[in-house]
């Protein structure tokens, strides 16, 4: 049995390996010598810390030698924001322009919120509410899994499943390999929050105003908070306690733990997007107040920037600074301890989703359909795409998803 990392494609040593109920571990090579008691379809389970689990069943018959993938949890993009705190960036992939496209697929319809990768499978949801997983090596579709109505929310991977919020008021749990449903609970309301899950529990709100602690062991609420107010936000998490805006214009802390409201802030606005967290301070953005407003997890009041028109994208933050864009056109650039404008992009089009950065570079969309790469630090530009319209990026260790209106490309970096 040979074993390699899915992402780096590098051996991975040291692998406790088991085929049937022979077990071994791998050298340096990656390989592990095991003798197996008949050449058949047998079980095969993979551990390494840091790693995804492994669990199938392989044909050994006439194969003295199987190879098997896995892949470090920490390279993967397995929900909405890419980390619970929500904040749009990935600090450990390393790919950046100039890119060359692997490959490309249609997806069917709008993708207005991102795919979430995890094991070299893309899954994503489009605006006619057909969820679909596509292979990361050469986008081929696995399967795909339509709901009806709309949709407009990323799913998340959380093991051997997929969770999927629609705007029928369901929320689904899917089998991550073949896209059945395994079972579903109903709110009663439009869900337009991406999942948070956490230890099991899938944090979100909808438009009844109610914020779900949803347990995913026993298909129960554990705790729902009533706001009183829409919610279309997705939910960040910090030190045990869950952010999310409201149309009221406020920010709510709530305990993760029971729901118990610790604080609430007000913004000048509706919040739609979703507020980051980071480094004890978390961001909200308010669409119908055109700002963004950043408090301490605390609950104090620290600074705000009023951009001139709506802000329906979501921050990310990276290394001190945050990203917002407006319907103005303008990506800001601001220091997240103080607020002030370090930098600011002007585009001749609305930007409606959230900003990503990857290895340095903040990539964004705006609705003349381009996705822009500008330089995080100085906002020079890199590139500019020919496709895009919301939030314009996701991926692995080895390959950037950029999102086009309703098309997936696969890309990475072009060798000099």
């Amino acid at each position: 049995m040979i074993v390699f990392d899915g992402d780096t494609s590098v051996p991975v040593r040291g692998a406790l390996v088991h085929v049937g109920r022979f077990g071994g571990h791998t050298d340096h090579a990656g390989i592990a010598r095991i003798k197996i008691g008949r050449h058949a379809r047998l079980q095969v389970t993979v551990a390494k810390r840091g790693y995804d689990p492994f669990r199938q069943r392989l044909q050994f018959r006439n194969k003295p030698k199987v190879g098997v993938r896995v892949f470090q949890a920490k390279l993967q993009w397995p929900l909405y924001g890419a980390n619970p705190g929500r904040t749009q960036s990935h600090p450990l992939l390393r790919i950046r322009p100039p890119f060359k496209v692997i490959w490309s697929t249609a997806v069917g319809g709008l993708m207005e919120f991102p795919a979430v990768v995890d094991a070299d499978v893309a899954f994503v949801a489009n605006y006619h509410a057909s969820v679909r997983a596509y292979s990361m090596r050469n986008g081929k579709r696995a399967w795909r899994r339509d709901f009806g109505g709309i949709m407009a929310s990323s799913p998340a991977v959380v093991g051997e499943d997929v969770i999927v919020h629609a705007m029928n008021g369901h929320v689904y749990v899917l089998d991550r390999h073949s896209g059945q449903i395994r079972w579903s609970y109903a709110t009663g309301s439009p869900i337009e929050s991406s999942p948070l899950v956490l230890d099991g529990v899938d944090y979100f709100g909808s438009w009844n105003g109610t914020v779900y602690a949803l347990d995913l062991r026993t298909h129960r609420a554990r705790w729902t908070y009533h706001s009183g107010a829409k919610i279309t936000s997705s939910a960040s998490y910090a030190g045990g306690t869950i952010f999310i805006g409201d149309y009221g214009g406020r920010l709510l802390a709530l305990s993760a733990r029971n729901g118990g409201l610790r604080w609430s802030g007000s913004v000048n606005g509706r919040v739609y997007g979703t507020p980051a967290t980071a480094h004890g301070r978390v961001f909200a953005p308010s669409s119908t107040g055109g700002s963004l407003t950043a408090f301490s997890t605390g609950g104090s009041r620290l600074w705000s920037l009023s951009t001139g028109s709506y802000v329906y994208a979501s921050p990310a933050v990276w290394n001190g600074r945050v990203y917002i864009g407006s319907y103005t056109g303008v990506l800001y650039c601001l220091s997240a301890s103080s607020g002030a404008v370090l930098w600011r992009f002007s585009t001749g089009g609305a930007i409606g989703g959230a900003p990503t950065v990857v290895d340095g570079v903040v990539y964004f969309s705006n609705r003349q359909h381009r996705i822009y790469a500008l330089n995080a630090r100085t906002g020079r530009q890199i590139m500019r795409y020919p496709d895009g319209a919301f939030v314009p990026v996701s991926g692995n260790g080895r390959l950037l998803l950029l999102h086009g209106f309703s098309r997936l490309y696969a890309v990475a970096p072009k060798r000099r």
